[in-house]
């Protein structure tokens, strides 16, 4: 009996300690990276064996202790494990949303948990976490994607994809498409791109074969998704050419984050060793934010910022051009020496403003509604005059006029004059949907834009050779070239699609996307349809990680601003949207080697064009016909192996092959034989027939290493090597000599070196050191074009006094050291 009364007592004793027991509530959702719900996620008090899971909506509840600290640990296969910190008063309830990052390797690219980028025709993931790294004079996304595509300008952040240009290229952040200057004529003249690589969180890049979902462009896709932060945390990082500050944190009750990036470039450093000498003055900052506001577990507000501002001052002193290719009728050394007056100073502005509303009413059921303006304020004012004299130059050191111009061939004045304004804003209001229904993922959406484009343009070009003006017409001053014009327009584009991702069988590892979009315009009033279609398929008895992959579709391209403008600056508003089809197929194959991952992938693509609108490059700015007058093909092959050719270095090799051909409406002229006394004999018409694209570069190779010394991991080395082989340059206003110009092969090499300073064990540094909040702290020192190498970006056309014309080339930068210093907490 004793014992028995002995158990009640204490059972007594336990229950009344358990129902005095102070407690609390910890409530929350649990998402992946793009924000889908995990169910069955263990929710676990720290140093207890049971605990909880989350639901089919990824929600959870959990009792806690009150007036005590705890943690709660969250896991779920695949995923990164995220553990979390509370100190609750009782009956306390908090709410949370807890985003777990999937548990891959740095190297993204190579170990792939997630198939999709391995499924999709012409998509490449990137690391963004390599464009610090990446030792390039532009830095940033754009130098990790030339990689891929190539490049003939290390000044500037565009980049030409498959045969197309860089208008022809879609971006987005978050979802809002973005925009770049119009008015830049030159490389040196580009500030900062838009997007900021600290605050990027997945980079996926598309060079062809593109779903419905995205819009009508004819080339490629970046599409950015910004960082959703966790924790306070933020990095500065100090340069010769750049300098920046990013910081990110979120609320204590996981309900508030900001995403907050400043950033300032100028490079001057790296124009003052240009072969044209003067002052140079650029300048470029902006200012990014990304605020989320968590409502509750299924609606989430997001407002994303952007203020730029880019200068650019040039007073221009002289010039010393010399090549030693000119002209089959001289071998020698030709010079030319230019000596200017006058001064350029230009200003591009740029505002962007994004709201947008997620709501997930349901597990499988994401809806997305946006609103965003976008504003773009240029201006140029270009007001130089240069005196040349041109001939062959002497190079023998021991001779008194040794640099100097001793044979002269051509004197002359040129002068330039422009005075642009050019103002462009875009509102957009859109909704993007989600519904996942197993074998079927539906996406759509709908938007509405207004474009308001105010452009005034006001330049001429004045040429004086040999005591004349050209063109010399007696008794008449004529410009050489004149584009005097103001055009007002409004523009209301209607765009939507609608598309289905289908799992037509799993043991066949058989994937079919297929969708459709519109567009239409009220400039000229035209409707576009651009079915498309893709598939992916991964034989599920080989033994060999394969996946086959290949797209095919529409796409279309309706005129924005620059296609409409003439070369005479009149504005065609009657332009046709430019229209190809496109098939892409090749195969994603993941193997080891050494112990290590690769990934290698080949795509053949071809592309058929037609109401194309052709233009000349003029160093990056591009200069159309105005008119629906060609068509054209480009048809091409890339391999990529990604890999770590040194363990824990992530690495990658990219080569392509490809051809783009034009062939224009009315390209015919007059082929005179003339004899010996200058008078002509007989003339033929001739048609120019299929001619190169000035994007036709037959081989592309380019590769990004990493390595590190085998006996000490933290000092680094990274390689940047690029080339192209040659491009046609053609000769403005003319059918005839549309090729007669060959730019040479592009070869670049960057190489940068990295130490690390200071590394992330925190607990190794004392309490009251300045460092010890931060993370880790990187020193490098970078190289730029390492062999010196004088790539050239365009000609420049001299007359000689028999009036014969020669090629001077306009070279881009030499050598040129850059430090860094990189700062993470």
């Amino acid at each position: 009996m004793v014992p028995f009364l002995l158990v009640i007592f204490a059972v007594c004793i336990a229950g009344k300690a358990v129902a005095q027991k102070k407690t609390a509530w910890v409530t929350g959702r649990v998402v992946g990276e793009n924000e889908q719900p995990l169910d069955n996620v263990s929710v676990v008090i720290l140093g207890r064996l049971k605990g909880s899971v989350t639901s089919d909506s990824g929600t959870f509840r959990l009792r806690v202790p009150a007036d005590k600290a705890f943690a709660i640990v969250f896991s779920f296969t695949g995923y990164k494990s995220e553990q979390r910190n509370f100190l609750l008063n009782e009956n306390e309830e908090e709410h949370v949303v807890i985003r777990l990052e999937r548990g891959t390797r740095e190297l993204e690219p190579v170990v792939i948990t997630d198939q999709r980028q391995r499924r999709e025709a012409g998509l490449v993931v990137i690391n963004p976490k390599n464009a610090i790294n990446i030792p390039s004079p532009t830095g940033g996304i754009e130098s990790l994607i030339k990689v891929f595509v190539g490049s003939n300008n290390e000044l500037t952040s565009q980049y030409s994809v498959r045969g197309g240009n860089y208008d022809e290229n879609l971006i987005y952040v978050n979802d809002f498409e973005v925009f770049r200057p119009y008015l830049v004529r030159s490389g040196q003249q580009e500030g900062l791109s838009f997007i900021n690589p600290e605050l990027a969180r997945n980079v996926s890049f598309y060079n062809g074969g593109f779903q419905a979902k995205y819009g009508d462009k004819m080339s490629s896709v970046l599409d950015i998704q910004y960082k959703k932060p966790r924790q306070f945390g933020g990095s500065v990082y100090v340069g010769l050419l750049e300098q920046g500050l990013h910081l990110e944190g979120i609320t204590k009750n996981n309900k508030f984050s900001y995403l907050i990036g400043v950033r300032n470039r100028s490079n001057r450093n790296l124009l003052k060793s240009q072969e044209t000498q003067g002052n140079y003055v650029p300048s470029s900052a902006d200012l990014q934010a990304l605020l989320t506001y968590q409502i509750n577990a299924k609606n989430t507000i997001e407002l994303l910022g952007n203020i730029s501002q880019t200068k650019f001052t040039l007073i221009p002193e002289y010039s010393q051009l010399t090549s030693s290719v000119f002209s089959p009728y001289f071998s020698a050394n030709l010079g030319l020496d230019i000596y200017f007056d006058g001064r350029e100073e230009d200003r591009y502005r740029t505002n962007m403003l994004g709201l947008s509303l997620t709501q997930q009413p349901k597990k499988n059921l994401r809806l997305k509604w946006m609103l965003s303006r976008f504003e773009n304020d240029e201006r140029e004012a270009l007001d130089i005059t240069g005196a040349y004299i041109f001939g062959e130059r002497e190079f023998d050191k021991s001779k008194s006029d040794f640099g100097l111009i001793n044979n002269p061939l051509g004197a002359g004045l040129y002068q330039t004059y422009a005075r642009n304004k050019l103002n462009i804003q875009v509102w957009n209001a859109s909704h993007k949907g989600m519904l996942d229904k197993g074998r079927h993922y539906l996406q759509w959406g709908q938007s509405v834009e207004r474009q308001t484009i105010n452009d005034k343009l006001h330049e001429w070009e004045y040429q004086d050779s040999a005591g004349y003006s050209l063109p010399h017409i007696p008794d008449n001053l004529v410009m050489n070239k004149v584009l005097n014009s103001k055009a007002d327009l409004e523009i209301t584009r209607l765009s939507g699609y609608f598309q289905d991702n289908i799992i037509v069988h799993d043991s066949m590892g058989l994937v079919l996307q297929a969708g459709v979009r519109y567009n239409y315009n009220t400039l000229n009033n035209e409707l576009l349809i651009s079915p498309r279609v893709g598939f992916s398929w991964k034989p599920a008895h080989w033994k060999r990680d394969i996946i086959f992959r290949g797209a095919a579709g529409i796409y279309n391209q309706p005129p924005f601003y620059r296609e409409l403008r003439r070369y005479d600056g009149s504005v065609n508003k009657d332009l046709k949207a430019q229209k190809s089809w496109q098939v892409a197929a090749g195969f994603d194959y993941n193997f080891r080697s050494g112990n290590r991952p690769f990934r290698l992938t080949t795509e053949a693509y071809y592309k058929n064009m037609w109401d194309v609108v052709p233009y000349d490059i003029d160093n990056v700015r591009l200069r159309y016909f105005g008119e629906n007058r060609a068509k054209a093909y480009a048809a091409g092959f890339e391999t990529r192996l990604f890999g770590e050719l040194v363990k824990d270095a992530e690495s990658w090799i990219s080569l392509g092959f490809m051809r783009t051909r034009e062939n224009l409406k009315g390209d015919t002229y007059y082929d005179y034989t003339i004899d010996s006394l200058g008078t002509i004999k007989d003339s033929s018409l001739k048609e120019a027939g299929w001619l190169r694209r000035p994007s036709d570069r037959f081989l592309t190779f380019g590769m990004f290493l990493q390595d590190y010394l085998s006996t000490n991991k933290n000092l680094k080395v990274y390689l940047n090597f690029l080339y192209g082989s040659n491009l046609p340059y053609n000769i403005p206003n003319s059918v005839k000599y549309r090729n007669a110009l060959v730019i040479e092969p592009y070869i670049r090499i960057d190489i940068g070196f990295s130490a690390l300073l200071l590394d992330s064990e925190k607990s190794n540094r004392r309490s009251h050191s300045p460092f010890r909040n931060f993370e880790n702290i990187w020193a490098t020192l970078e190289v730029f074009n390492l062999i010196d190498r004088d790539n050239t970006i365009s000609y420049m056309l001299i007359k000689d006094f028999s009036n014969t014309v020669f090629a001077m080339p306009n070279r881009l930068t030499p050598r040129l050291l850059n430090l860094k210093l990189v700062a993470r907490f």
